[in-house]
């Protein structure tokens, strides 16, 4: 889930959970807290993980650099509830879709770095806040072929909708980039290992998928991918039926 510092309160957009079902999933929301023991014993009943956008820019303290004055809130109940859940699912290889802020905090777990502020740090860039309408596809990127994103779009490019002032710097370990806009920033990175199913988009597919196939197949690779590591992990259990549904976060 999200933080509202402000009201202290812990919320989501309905359109991931929207989604997530639609695809076949049951969308179940993890609460920020960062206590190891917790987040473990919900592992234990999740087949996959989505790591959504936020209203928060990732520590830059947990990549090595100090905050630039562009640098915007930073919420540590999410910033440590992620960085417990990466490791945890690193270690089971649980499939995760990891959007926007997801794909970021991603890419610090696995020692990567950040741009914290494009505007400011990357020369002739492009609009990356697009603002509203939302849902507006205000760019396009280049589409890396063998990438999935390039896989389910059929094509070289696509138009996504951008909200974002951080991007990747260096790419964290076992990462590729599989897109890339215009100014070459990464939009895209997948895991390179074979033995599970990891990718980050930095556009958000949740935003009116009800009209985007694309980002209706995305989300259906995701619950596939999901459903294959539940048939791994439980083959051997008793009584378990393969055709149980799907739980994602």
């Amino acid at each position: 889930m999200r933080q509202e510092v402000e009201s202290e309160r812990f919320y989501l957009a309905r359109a991931y959970s929207e989604a997530v079902e639609a695809a076949g999933g049951i969308p179940l929301h993890i609460p920020l807290i960062p206590r190891r023991e917790f987040i473990e014993s919900l592992l234990n009943e999740i087949d996959g993980v989505l790591l959504p956008g936020s209203a928060s820019d990732v520590d830059p303290l947990r990549y090595g650099q100090e905050p630039r004055p562009e640098l915007g809130a930073v919420h540590p109940l999410r910033d440590e509830t992620d960085a417990i859940i990466l490791e945890l699912i690193e270690g089971r290889a649980v499939p995760l879709l990891a959007i926007c802020y997801g794909m970021q905090a991603l890419n610090v777990s696995r020692g990567g770095t950040l741009i914290q502020d494009i505007g400011t740090q990357v020369p002739g860039a492009l609009r990356h806040e697009q603002g509203i309408p939302r849902g507006r596809r205000s760019h396009t990127i280049t589409l890396q072929v063998g990438g999935l994103p390039a896989s389910l779009s059929g094509g070289e490019t696509l138009l996504v909708n951008s909200h974002h002032h951080q991007a990747v710097e260096t790419l964290g370990a076992n990462l590729r980039a599989t897109a890339e806009s215009k100014d070459g920033l990464v939009e895209a990175v997948e895991d390179v290992r074979a033995d599970r199913w990891v990718i980050g988009v930095q556009w958000h597919p949740e935003i009116e998928w009800e009209a985007d196939p694309v980002s209706q197949a995305l989300f259906k690779e995701f619950i596939n991918a999901a459903l294959n590591f539940s048939h791994s992990s439980t083959a051997g259990d008793v009584g378990q039926e393969l055709s149980a549904p799907t739980r994602v976060r």
